[in-house]
């Protein structure tokens, strides 16, 4: 056990010191003399806190669960045999194929890194929120302060939870119900892609359970509705209503959906867009929430 917490420890050292911080996001300044990411920005970015990353490093953290290692892989933006990897060295099973995967290629990690005007969220299969920048948070308000077990658009919608709660009042220029439904239909494809996944089949089962509107919506599913351009007024509790575009961009190969905000340049949503990002904005992303910390 001594031997695996080490090889853990080194790999997250080597990882760390590997990651440009450019690459994750961070603004790097003259007189920086970390090569890579600093242990403080590794903890922001997979939403631990700095002295886990600094006893994990040292190998004085017991046994992280696997919601940690995959936050931490994310945040290092390993590629999946890494991924892998590391889940080993630390004594757990990687991901298994047949489930839904909330791993996200380093490639779509630095673009939303680097696309730092526009609100970006990246949602696996199933529409979890795995993956976000800065401008996102501004937007919608912290996804790191909602659980992660929560931090699901369906449960959003559908829900009665700490994510339902949470979400900002948004408005579909489609309409409610068509936007909903075409979540909802989207689910069910992805239930008949995913048969083995657990999760998956608890959130559905729940959902089924609680909230008749999405009973409704699964019983006249049929297939997958196409995700097009949506108009979407995000109402702000400091800037005000945004009038928004909404695009919905699927990544292939990955099975995610990156969902992306704009305005028209030099229109007066793309002046509150920049307001937000001047003062709206608190950290980069997380994955795991304040009450799911070790």
């Amino acid at each position: 056990m001594a031997s695996s917490r080490s090889g853990f420890a080194a790999l997250l050292r080597a990882w760390r010191d590997r990651l440009s911080p450019a690459d994750a996001g961070f603004t790097v300044t003259d007189g920086r003399r970390a090569k890579g990411l600093r242990r403080e920005e590794l903890a922001q970015l997979a939403g631990l806190s700095f002295d886990y990353v600094l006893r994990l490093e040292q190998g004085r953290a017991k046994n992280p669960s696997a919601q940690v290692v995959g936050a931490l892989a994310r945040a290092l933006q390993l590629s999946r045999t890494e991924r892998d990897q590391l889940f080993r060295s630390a004594g757990l099973l990687p991901p298994q194929d047949g489930t839904v995967s909330t791993h996200v290629p380093p490639g779509i990690q630095r673009l939303t890194a680097r696309l730092g005007d526009v609100p970006i969220g990246v949602f696996a299969a199933d529409w979890s929120l795995v993956w976000w920048n800065t401008t996102w948070s501004a937007l919608h308000g912290d996804p790191s302060d909602v659980p992660a077990a929560e931090r699901n658009l369906a449960r959003a919608l559908f829900g009665n939870g700490a994510a339902r709660a949470a979400m900002r009042p948004v408005r579909s220029e489609r309409g409610h119900d068509a936007f909903a439904a075409s979540i909802v239909a989207d689910l069910k494809d992805t239930v008949s892609r995913y048969p083995g996944d657990a999760q998956l089949g608890r959130l559905v089962r729940e959902l089924r359970e609680t909230s008749g509107t999405f009973a409704r919506h699964w019983a006249a599913a049929t297939a997958a509705a196409e995700h097009t351009t949506d108009r979407k007024t995000i109402r702000h509790p400091q800037i005000g209503d945004l009038h928004l575009d909404c695009d919905v961009l699927l990544v292939p190969g990955a099975d995610l959906r990156m969902v992306t905000y704009t305005a028209a340049a030099g229109s007066d949503d793309a002046g509150k867009l920049d307001r937000l990002r001047v003062t709206g904005a608190r950290t980069p992303n997380g994955a795991v929430a304040e009450a799911n910390r070790p």
